[in-house]
């Protein structure tokens, strides 16, 4: 069975869910506006640079979730979803979603964007796999700290081989993986099929020059 890669966030998504989770913190008043507004501005702003260190930004993005009850969490997590990730759905998502499941292809959400977040939108969405950077979990609570290889860069390589290992119906030969995002080229290398989806300016010239696919899904049928 062949894969179906997608990104997530500026690709499925109209927008970046892990910003808009700090955004949506700083509205409900949980986080404080003035310093952590500033700080996941600058971090996303490094993010669309290629600059972004990941391990810093995961000690800045796990934070609230080890500081509040998990009970809690889930409740801010479902008002976040109606309020925040069903409207930036992006209209074409669901149909290229659609196209690979009629194809009988393996949908996978690879995504740097943490778990916690990404779980309930890769459900909604009706996808069954997800790599996601992971927020270290124990005795019932987020502890703060980042679990194994975070899924960003050649990270997402490395994740999805080991993931693939234990997949032994599933191989990369006839692959797709659908981007928005420059820090993605790694994987983009490594498939059959790379899609640039809504590129950046960085990604959308490297399709121009390798004669990549080129798409949109922010266009309505």
């Amino acid at each position: 069975m062949s894969l179906a890669l997608f990104d997530l966030d500026n690709t499925l998504l109209a927008g970046d869910s892990d910003h808009e989770w700090g955004q949506f913190l700083v509205d409900l008043g949980i986080v404080d506006r003035s310093e952590y507004e500033a700080l996941n501005h600058r971090f996303y702003e490094q993010y669309k640079a290629g600059t972004l260190d990941i391990r810093e930004f995961c000690r800045f993005s796990f934070a609230p979730l080890a500081a509040h009850p998990l009970d809690q969490l889930h409740g801010w997590r479902e008002q976040f979803m109606r309020e925040r990730i069903e409207p930036m759905i992006a209209p074409g998502a669901r149909r290229l979603l659609m196209q690979h499941r009629e194809a009988g292809d393996a949908l996978v959400i690879i995504t740097a964007t943490n778990r916690f977040v990404t779980e309930p939108i890769a459900h909604l969405l009706g996808v069954e796999h997800l790599l996601a950077t992971e927020p270290q979990f124990e005795a019932g609570r987020y502890t703060g700290e980042l679990q194994g290889v975070p899924c960003f860069q050649g990270g997402k390589v490395t994740r999805l081989e080991h993931w693939l290992d234990t997949q032994p119906d599933l191989a990369m030969d006839g692959s797709w993986f659908y981007s928005d995002s420059h820090n993605d080229l790694p994987l983009l290398e490594r498939v059959e099929y790379p899609v640039a989806v809504d590129p950046d300016e960085t990604l959308a010239e490297t399709a121009r020059d390798r004669g990549w696919k080129q798409i949109s899904l922010r266009e309505t049928a």
